[in-house]
């Protein structure tokens, strides 16, 4: 994730299999190295140690990986020791861990600047003992890194094993979490994309703080508290090539090491897989309301469909209101129809919690008891979705399930009609569509639009710009009532132009400054033109 918090700094940074090693410091330990001493650079102990590599060349530099200790007799330098400063500065540039010399047999010492520049950059120098054959180190420091590297992974593959058997035994997050926490002795928590916390385990005020910090984060994402100290850090939870979130940990009593960073991704693994198989289960619910809805709401519900409902969580034996929320034409349909059922989902269940909803192929369905009021549960849907990208229609007050597809009719009317009124985003009641409600109901639309095209003539279609202008103007017209002086104000005329242009509109459909019943024929006709596509 972006912008999460940066891990703690033990990753695989070169090619090979070895992920994790051990630190400076703990090498100075070993057996072989009991009579080594520390020349400088003594703030670099804490890095990390995954391989070894003798200098046998002066241009070792092409040969050296990160993380590497550099074992050397100082053959190599022999002829050139005033450039062993600019060799600190490029092994430590190339991400070495350290530099470890046998001094006597071609270097008698170090040069001042050279032990100089490794206290600067943190970068440790080591006097090796002569007695101590190479091969002995290499040996024993390569066993001890594997052994730690096969403890680690051990560790791992145990606590995959254990998670994997939580979800195989229906666990959620929460058993998830809670496995993790006590696996670790530490506060972890799994978080949603959104950054809310989901589940969260381990020791109160430990949580506490993981709480602080997913919040802080979660406000201002670029933010990293307490991850600079080791103290803390996320994973992302990836399924299905999107982002869902992560699992994160906080330790109070001390940093988190290589081997938990580990467990935490196998712990994002499994996350993965609940949310996989939670959306799973969500998608089969889901559709499985929607076609029951679908049927009710087509008059194909069958017997005992109240109870059936009641299985969901719906009470559909009271009187209720039927809401439509349409995708608008320009949407980008599948974003827009998670987001605006989720948005619906939320809206009914804090207006009506005994409420359907369920999405269908270009719109979600809702019904709330006549006790809520469902324009304001449409204003709460329609303000939870920011591009506004759906209208939406309200019914009447249906009595009963044998009402519902009537009702459901007048709503996805009521959408429709709204939308070519008042465009995208529109909410509009199917009672408040005035004459628009009644040419709604006329379901021979060939006959429509047959009426338009006798009434309007050459005006009824699109192609002429010219009668398109005019037909604009007959519809200010008749808004207006005829005031000639309002509608050439209106449009923007000079009076003796719109005076010409009445002429030549009566001359293509008739006196209709004389004949009101001319008048309400064009009305009406230029209402079915606004309709077009209903």
């Amino acid at each position: 994730m972006q912008n999460d918090p940066a891990p703690p700094a033990m990753r695989l940074a070169s090619t090979g299999t070895i992920l994790h090693g051990v630190s400076v410091g703990e090498l100075l330990g070993v057996s072989t190295l009991a009579d080594a001493r520390l020349i400088a650079g003594r703030s670099g102990l804490d890095r990390i140690v995954q391989r070894l590599n003798v200098m046998e060349v002066p241009d070792i530099l092409a040969w050296v990986k990160p993380h590497e200790l550099l074992l050397t007799t100082g053959y190599p330098l022999r002829n050139t020791p005033q450039s062993l400063d600019r060799l600190v500065a490029d092994l430590d540039e190339r991400g070495l861990a350290a530099l470890a010399i046998k001094l006597g047999r071609y270097l008698d010492e170090l040069p001042g600047e050279m032990v100089e520049q490794a206290d600067r950059l943190g970068f440790p120098l080591i006097l090796l003992p002569n007695d101590v054959g190479f091969d002995d180190i290499l040996n024993q420091v390569l066993t001890d890194i594997l052994n730690r590297q096969a403890a680690i992974l051990a560790r791992t593959e145990e606590a995959h094993r254990a998670l994997v058997q939580i979800v195989l035994a229906g666990g959620g997050m929460r058993e998830v979490t809670a496995e993790v926490a006590g696996l670790l002795q530490v506060a972890v928590g799994a978080t949603d994309a959104a950054g809310h916390l989901l589940a969260a385990a381990g020791e109160s005020a430990q949580v506490a703080r993981l709480r602080e910090i997913n919040a802080a984060l979660a406000r201002t994402p670029a933010a990293t508290p307490a991850a600079g100290d080791g103290h803390y850090a996320a994973v992302p939870i990836v399924a299905g090539g999107h982002h869902h979130g992560r699992i994160a940990a906080y330790s109070a009593n001390g940093t988190l090491t290589p081997s938990d960073i580990g467990i935490l991704e196998r712990a994002a693994t499994v996350a993965a897989l609940v949310i996989t198989k939670q959306e799973a289960v969500t998608a089969v619910e889901s559709k499985y309301r929607a076609d029951f809805l679908r049927d009710v709401l087509t008059g194909r519900g069958g017997l005992r469909v109240a109870e059936r409902a009641q299985a969901f969580g719906w009470d559909l034996e009271r009187p209720v209101s039927v809401l439509v929320a349409e995708i608008d034409p320009d949407a980008e349909e599948r974003p827009v129809q998670d987001r605006m059922l989720a948005a619906w989902q939320a809206s009914v269940r804090k207006h009506d919690p005994r409420g359907a909803v369920a999405g269908f192929s270009h719109e979600v369905v809702a019904i709330v008891g006549a006790a809520a009021d469902p324009a304001k549960v449409a204003r709460d849907a329609l303000a939870a979705v920011s591009d506004g990208t759906f209208s939406t229609g309200l019914s009447r007050v249906a009595s009963g399930v044998d009402a519902l597809p009537g009702a459901y009719g007048q709503a996805l009317k009521a959408a429709r009609v709204g939308r070519q009124l008042h465009g995208a985003g529109a909410v509009a009641h199917f009672d408040e569509l005035g004459v628009y409600r009644l040419l709604s109901l006329v379901n021979d639309t060939d006959e429509l639009h047959a009426f338009v095209r006798e009434t309007l003539g050459p005006l009824a279609g699109d192609d002429d710009a010219e009668n398109a202008d005019l037909r604009r103007t007959l519809q200010a017209l008749l808004e207006t009532n005829l005031n000639v002086a309002e509608t050439a104000r209106r449009l923007h005329f000079h009076y003796n132009t719109l005076r010409y242009r009445i002429g030549k509109l009566e001359r293509m459909l008739g006196n209709f400054t004389e004949d009101a019943h001319l008048r309400l024929n064009l009305t009406l006709a230029l209402h079915v033109l606004r309709m077009r596509g209903i």
